[in-house]
């Protein structure tokens, strides 16, 4: 049983990388089902199949559900920096800027050396000064 889950997991990550995303978005979709069902997976393995499939969703600009799908990595992994910064990226882009900041200081948290959360704070913190400053 657990060779067949590691092996949809591989099938998943296969179509991710050819950017097959719906293939692979079916691929991690199979995979997080039977990972809950058999409660035979690695976290991280979780983590990554959730945070790859919030990946697709994002590039189908369905954010919502990227949003989800990132804080399902994050509940599967809290130690696992990358889902924070995608879902940071999404808050930043729809303006919850103080959502997108302590997503970014979480990763700054976990990784001190991950350069592009350092300079999305950055820009975060100036945009949300900005709107401050604009009154709305």
């Amino acid at each position: 049983m657990e060779e067949h889950i590691s092996q949809m997991l591989d099938h998943a990550n296969t179509e991710f990388k050819k950017q097959n995303f719906k293939q692979a978005e079916e691929w991690y979709t199979k995979f997080i089902s039977s990972c809950l069902q058999s409660r035979q997976c690695e976290a991280n393995d979780l983590a990554i199949a959730y945070n790859n499939r919030g990946q697709i969703k994002y590039l189908r600009v369905d954010f919502y559900e990227a949003i989800e799908d990132y804080t399902y990595a994050i509940h599967a992994d809290s130690q696992f920096e990358i889902p924070f910064y995608n879902r940071g990226l999404i808050h930043y882009r729809l303006g919850f800027f103080d959502d997108a900041k302590i997503d970014f200081q979480q990763v700054l948290k976990l990784n001190p050396d991950f350069e592009e959360a350092k300079v999305s704070l950055q820009q975060t913190l100036l945009d949300q000064q900005q709107k401050i400053k604009r009154g709305y």
